[in-house]
């Protein structure tokens, strides 16, 4: 159970600068504190009998249960689970990645925390799959998809799906009058209907109107009860762009952020965590404050199961 109240205090809750977040977990012992906070708002819960009794604590962050005697540790089936990399290095990681305005890739974390290469990259991999909630609500109302080609190099002048890069299929919420809500995105095999009608199946809500441009891949969109309005670009002789506004500015938002933060380099196998990553940043823009958004974080990392070294190295299979 992670709590997720709405009057969460600034400075008490969560920093809200970097000076008050060194303040506030100046130890492991400061951060394993928060983690039991979040975890067990209310009471321990035993993970053995389901008990609701307060537990004794013992040293290494350890927790025994005071009815059957169970012992687990605050960081027990979440991602800091059996973790070597000390929670200070963890909590620091997650402040760089929710604060700095473009995140941080792996070797820069690397050369903040003064870790090395791989521990920064494997903290990186696991936050991103972390950002993901199981339970995330879906989209609604007006929603723009799309896909789009990220990475890979033209062959031979050829353009459009069947060029030889990663395909990526997006959903983005329409605001009226104008502006954008939320956005999901994932990489597909293909820009056939058996990957992007699903897609639409489990981001967005049935019901809601989508618009597409007129690819073949979105016709089955109707029986699987969603409304669905075609622009066809040859006969608005307008751009795609113009007629498909949100998906192409989300599309050229990832793209910048890939080139400015990651150099515009990603192996295919972990280009879903880094669309998970976007995402997670683009969806929470307005926040009033940035730690925030590093609690939001927290929260779901002792929401999440743990993952193993071998779980990410060729990408997390989501």
């Amino acid at each position: 159970m992670v709590l997720l109240s709405t009057s969460l205090v600034a400075g008490r809750d969560y920093p809200n600068t970097y000076r008050e977040f060194v303040t506030m977990f100046p130890d492991n012992e400061a951060c394993a504190k928060y983690l039991l906070k979040l975890r067990w708002p209310d009471t321990f819960i035993c993970p053995a009998c389901g008990k609701r009794k307060e537990a004794w604590s013992q040293t290494r962050s350890r927790m025994v249960c005071s009815a059957c005697r169970h012992q687990t540790s605050i960081t027990a089936k979440t991602i800091f689970d059996k973790t070597r990399t000390p929670l200070t290095t963890w909590f620091e990681a997650a402040w760089h990645m929710t604060t700095a305005k473009n995140g941080m890739s792996a070797k820069t974390l690397q050369r903040t925390l003064g870790t090395s290469y791989r521990v920064a990259w494997a903290m990186l991999q696991r936050y991103r799959v972390a950002m993901v909630r199981p339970n995330r609500s879906l989209l609604g109302g007006n929603v723009e998809v799309d896909e789009t080609l990220v990475g890979g190099v033209k062959q031979n002048g050829k353009r459009g799906r069947g060029a030889h890069k990663c395909i990526v299929v997006i959903a983005v919420e329409l605001k009226s009058p104008k502006g954008y809500g939320r956005v999901r995105m994932r990489p597909v095999t293909d820009a056939s209907g058996d990957n992007l009608v699903p897609f639409v199946q489990e981001t967005v809500k049935p019901g809601a109107t989508i618009y597409t441009d007129g690819w073949g891949g979105y016709n089955d969109l109707l029986k699987c009860g969603f409304k669905h309005e075609k622009i066809v670009l040859s006969d608005s002789g307008d751009p795609a762009h113009v007629n498909l506004p949100g998906v192409h500015r989300i599309a050229s938002l990832f793209k910048r952020w890939m080139l400015g933060t990651h150099q515009g380099s990603f192996d295919p196998e972990h280009l879903r965590a880094y669309l998970e990553e976007f995402t997670f940043r683009f969806n929470r823009r307005t926040s009033s404050s940035r730690g925030l958004v590093f609690r939001r974080l927290i929260e779901q990392a002792v929401a999440t199961s743990p993952i193993t070294d071998e779980k990410v190295t060729h990408g997390y299979s989501w």
